[in-house]
């Protein structure tokens, strides 16, 4: 079974109200559905531009900001559940900073389903400015999600730089990894890039990168945005010689699809010209 994917390289805006961020997000959906996609994947921090509803006071505060975008997490989560079943296509929308009872942050990644149901992973390696500045707290726990397509884990950003996350996700099951990623710099892009092919790598896996992109002078938090979405593969037979099927334009404002089988994954993990899936308890040897 082919599997469409469409990662996008969304652009972040500024909006007087609520309906013109869901008229926007409902645009880019139904461009993806045209495209015939089974599975959307937003970037890390797409949400914020929710902020911008709010006022300057608001948007220009670290804190105000995070605090203030809790009361949209009930239409947040309406939204994207409503079109996820009315287009019958999952949906990972990126990620919302989310306040949990104690007061302190999360900055998760839902997964929505075409039957309605949802679930959700929180980032699990924050960046400096998440701790220093941001105090974002880390998640405290790793997942893995069933579906109509098999079995799917989500790493954000950062978190597809440390590989023993991705590897116990594929042990568990994963042969897609999706990456919402946030980077304001283009070294801070290319490391989720390398760390996005290292695990499709290793694993033998299929790795979809989402990138929010454009710049918003109007925020602390995500003021500058650089990058490229692309779905990355093993490097072996039966895939492209350099592990990237697919890749867009940087900083554009693009969906950027790729066909995929997960049924190939199987095969190379059987058949390829190397077994970096099967050879990874190997390692153990030397540490």
């Amino acid at each position: 079974m082919m599997i469409k994917i469409a990662s996008a390289q969304y652009d972040i805006g500024f909006f007087n109200d609520w309906h013109s961020y869901q008229a926007k997000v409902e645009r880019w959906v139904a461009e993806a559905i045209t495209a015939n996609a089974h599975i959307l994947v937003f970037p890390e921090y797409a949400s914020m531009e929710l902020a911008s509803i709010f006022g300057e006071v608001v948007y220009s505060s670290l804190s105000g900001q995070l605090h203030a975008m809790q009361s949209l997490h009930a239409d947040f989560i309406a939204l994207y559940q409503g079109l996820a079943q009315q287009h019958l296509c999952l949906i990972q929308p990126g990620t919302f900073p989310l306040e949990l009872a104690n007061g302190e942050f999360r900055n998760r990644a839902y997964l929505f389903m075409p039957d309605g149901r949802y679930d959700y992973q929180d980032k699990l390696q924050m960046t400096r400015f998440e701790n220093e500045q941001w105090l974002i707290k880390s998640g405290g726990e790793l997942k893995v999600f069933a579906s109509d397509f098999g079995k799917i884990a989500i790493n954000v950003c950062y978190d597809s730089e440390f590989p023993l996350l991705a590897r116990r996700q594929v042990e568990a099951g994963a042969d897609l990894i999706l990456v919402p990623s946030c980077t304001d710099t283009l070294a801070g892009y290319n490391r989720v890039r390398i760390g996005c092919q290292a695990r499709a790598l290793e694993n033998q896996c299929y790795v979809v990168q989402a990138s929010l992109v454009g710049n918003a002078p109007w925020s602390e938090a995500v003021d500058i945005n650089i990058g490229a979405a692309a779905v990355y593969t093993p490097v072996d037979r039966g895939f492209p010689d350099n592990g990237i099927l697919a890749i867009g334009m940087l900083n554009a404002v693009q969906w950027v699809y790729a066909d995929i089988s997960l049924s190939a994954i199987a095969t190379v993990r059987q058949e390829g010209q190397v077994f970096n899936y099967r050879d990874w308890p190997l390692q153990a040897r030397f540490v």
